[in-house]
């Protein structure tokens, strides 16, 4: 049985006009110190969210306002290799050389040469990537600024 698309399948939001502007002032609303929320339930129960879900709020609140969408998984959300690609804009190729290289860890699934991997060894090999990526550029800089021959 093939497998769905994990990103495809994935909660994604795609905000108009009226979420930016409502995103925008709940943004707006926690600048001023420590907010909390509370949430009123249809049957007027009062839950004040916890820190970890504000948080959760105010990150994709702050996205929404600027008009990016915003996608929900769970860090522990395995994928696929072609789905890795897509969400770092490589090749399959590339990522299972990634992936054989051990940059990027991953599990064989039991009886089976297919691999899987975990959102969040994924998005920490991003992070890794784009601060070399910062600090070779700041280098180059340096370099231009200092006018040294090359």
């Amino acid at each position: 049985m093939a497998r769905s698309s994990v990103l495809g399948s994935a909660l994604r939001i795609e905000p108009n006009d009226e979420d930016r502007s409502a995103a925008a002032k709940v943004v707006s609303s926690a600048a001023g110190g420590s907010p909390h929320l509370v949430l009123r339930l249809s049957d007027d129960t009062e839950v004040r969210l916890p820190d970890s879900l504000l948080r959760v709020l105010l990150a994709s609140a702050g996205e929404l306002s600027e008009g990016h969408g915003v996608t929900v998984l769970s860090l522990d959300t395995v994928l696929t290799p072609a789905e890795v690609a897509e969400l770092l804009g490589v090749s399959r190729p590339f990522v299972v050389r990634l992936l054989d290289e051990g940059r990027i860890p991953s599990e064989r699934l039991p009886d089976s040469r297919h691999r899987v991997v975990r959102l969040v060894d994924v998005l920490e090999f991003r992070a890794a990537r784009e601060k070399r990526r910062t600090g070779r550029r700041r280098i180059a800089e340096e370099v231009d600024s200092a006018e040294l021959p090359y």
